[in-house]
Formats: C-alpha cells, sequence, structure tokens
C-alpha cells in the first residue's frame, strides 16, 4: 500500500472532528499526525527532476535547488537532513545551503527513499498533498518577488518559509478533516486562520511554527511560519502572509485590496509595488531567477547600479538619488570591485546573470 493510501486509510478511522473538538487531541494523535506530515509524499515528476539534476556529470547546485524547491516534500526531508544530519539543528536555512552541505550524491540518496504520488494514477489520494504543493510554490515565487521588491538580501530563508508556510493546514487534515485544511469559498487567509482558532482552538500557522522547530530549522524561519497570520507581523512573516495573499488573490479567492496595502506597508512596499506583483501574477516572467549566493553590494550601490543599467549618466543618477557626482562615482567604484568587473558593461552583466539586478 502507499504511504498516500495509507494516509487516507488512517485518517478515515479517527474519531469525527466533533469527537475531537469535545475530548481534546491526546498527545499520541498529534504525534501520528506530525509523523505522517514530515513523511508526506513527493510529487513523481518532482522527484524524477531532482534525481536528473543530482545525476550530472558535474551537477549544479542551483539546479539542484530550483528542483527541490518545486515540492513541499521533497524541501522538507533536505531541510531536515541538513540540519538534523550531523549539522547543527537549526544553522541551515536555506535549499542551496543544505544542498551545498549534504552533496549531490547525498541528495539523491535521500530522495530515492521517499513515497511519491502521481496525480493521473492516484487521483483521490493524491489531491490534498498536490493543491498543498502548487499553493506552496506559488507564494514561495510571490515572497521571491515580494523579497526583491523590499530589497531583502538574502532570500533562501525566505524561500523556504513560504514554501511551508501552510505546512500546518496538514496537520489539522489529519486530526480533524480534509476540510478543515483549506478555505471556504469567500474566505480570506485571515478569516480561514480565525475559523480554525475559533472551531478548534488553534490555527495552523502556530501549529506549522511547531513543525518547523520539531525539524530543527532555525527560528527565524520557524517564526516567519509561525506569525505569517499575525496583524503585526514584520520582516519575512509579513512577506509570505503578503505573498500568501495575494496567491489566494490569483486563485480568485477573496482578498479585501486595503488588507494587502496594509501589509505591504508594514515591508515599506506601496501600491505601484503592489500593481507590479498583481500583473505578473501567477508567476514572474520565465527568465526571472533568483540568485544563489547573496548580493554583496550595499542597498545604495544597488541602486546606483539599477540605473546605470537603464542607460543612465551619473549626472541623472546623482539627482535621482540626491547625490553627488562624485559619490556615484565611488559607489560604482566599490561596485566594480566587489563583483570583480573592469567596467560598467561587466558589472551590469555579472550582477544581471546572478539575479540581483
Amino acid at each position: 500500500m502507499s504511504k498516500a493510501a495509507a494516509t487516507s486509510t488512517k485518517s478515515s478511522a479517527r474519531p469525527s472532528k466533533g469527537a475531537d473538538r469535545r475530548g481534546g487531541v491526546g498527545g499520541r494523535r498529534l504525534a501520528e499526525a506530525f509523523e505522517l506530515v514530515t513523511e508526506m509524499p513527493a510529487l513523481a515528476e518532482a522527484r524524477r527532476r531532482l534525481l536528473g539534476a543530482c545525476g550530472q556529470e558535474v551537477p549544479s547546485p542551483g539546479d539542484v535547488s530550483e528542483a527541490i524547491e518545486a515540492d513541499t516534500a521533497l524541501a522538507i526531508a533536505i531541510m531536515r537532513a541538513a540540519n538534523n544530519g550531523g549539522s547543527p539543528s537549526g544553522r541551515t536555512g536555506g535549499v542551496r545551503e543544505a544542498v551545498e552541505y549534504l552533496q549531490a550524491d547525498g541528495v539523491a540518496s535521500l530522495v530515492g527513499t521517499l513515497e511519491t504520488y502521481d496525480v493521473l494514477d492516484q487521483p483521490a489520494t493524491s489531491s490534498r498533498h498536490e493543491r498543498f504543493r502548487r499553493h506552496g510554490v506559488a507564494v514561495r515565487i510571490g515572497a521571491e518577488r515580494i523579497g526583491e521588491l523590499a530589497r531583502l538580501p538574502q532570500r533562501d530563508e525566505l524561500a523556504v518559509a513560504a514554501l511551508l508556510h501552510d505546512v500546518g493546514k496538514l496537520v489539522l487534515a489529519e486530526l480533524y478533516g480534509s476540510e478543515q485544511a483549506f478555505q471556504a469559498p469567500g474566505e480570506s487567509p485571515d478569516e480561514h486562520a480565525r475559523r480554525e482558532r475559533r472551531e478548534l482552538g488553534i490555527d495552523h500557522a502556530l501549529v506549522g511554527g511547531v513543525m518547523a522547530r520539531r525539524w530543527g530549522l532555525p527560528q527565524q524561519l520557524a517564526a516567519a511560519i509561525e506569525h505569517h497570520h499575525t496583524d503585526d507581523a514584520i520582516g519575512e512573516a509579513a512577506i509570505v502572509r503578503l505573498a500568501d495573499m495575494l496567491a489566494h488573490y490569483a486563485q480568485g479567492q477573496a482578498v479585501a485590496p486595503d488588507q494587502l496595502l496594509a501589509v505591504a506597508r508594514r515591508i515599506g512596499l506601496g501600491p505601484q509595488d503592489l500593481r507590479e506583483v498583481l500583473f505578473e501574477l501567477p508567476g514572474p516572467p520565465p527568465d526571472r531567477r533568483r540568485s544563489t549566493t547573496p548580493c554583496p553590494l550595499s542597498g545604495r550601490e544597488l541602486e546606483v547600479l539599477k540605473r546605470l543599467a537603464e542607460g543612465k549618466v551619473y549626472k541623472q543618477i546623482a539627482l535621482e538619488l540626491g547625490l553627488s557626482t562624485s559619490t556615484v562615482r565611488t559607489h560604482l567604484h566599490n561596485v566594480y570591485g566587489k563583483l570583480g568587473a573592469v567596467d560598467r558593461a561587466q558589472a551590469v552583466l555579472i550582477a544581471s546573470e546572478r539575479g540581483w539586478l
């Protein structure tokens, strides 16, 4: 019997939601739910592509990382292994870093043992996992774009938080029934979380934070998952919250424009920034790739280089940024040094290829 089928059988044998609410959830059943979610199956096609990337003569860490980030189960397996397989717990926050630690052979060995599902062969038993995977990937894509607009310097950890942000929904689905895992028609993401707290006494965001800590993931990553439905969320949690709302909007679900704007302001974005992201939904242009290495440039140096890439001269850049021409020249001198570029054309090319522009 496949793991997906076994999961379905176990769920059907459990008490009803009403009995769970009246009697509470026992520690044993909660532990079982955690274990089932930890061992969730991966999409068969995602694993096939990942093994193909690992099997190249000279595996590209970037290609391996992108394959992992296309599937939530793959990301969970890799992040758990990197943080608990001899590496200090809570040290590794991004998939690229995990891949560098495990190496391609280690990644292939690990995912080769994972259960898989195929939406064509197992439509009934795989729908919950596939719906969860697709939404997680959509939120990851949105979070990466928002992080770019917000000039978040390191977005690898944000990508993992976005991909895993709803993992608590699968735990609640195992405990209370699959209908608790997804929004009701016309219900916004925050309304769904409030309904969970009202009916169950807990919401999926809090459960997801607990799961992330059980897996040994960094505290900042777990906190972003735990607080992504909190009104006063900031930083990565606010970015994940906004990306979640935008993903639901792209699917034609209810999201209030004033709420979108309020969350955007908490991370320093305005209406025009939101319009850009909404225009790009449900995903970014196909040639946009997140950098797999941190950008060495400061925020000001990056602003200067972006304007240089637009063909502007020193005087124009200085006027737009309220700087002197000599300061612009100094910033660009620093940019060339940090990137190892000999001129403006090479600097723009290097930064573009690495996803920093």
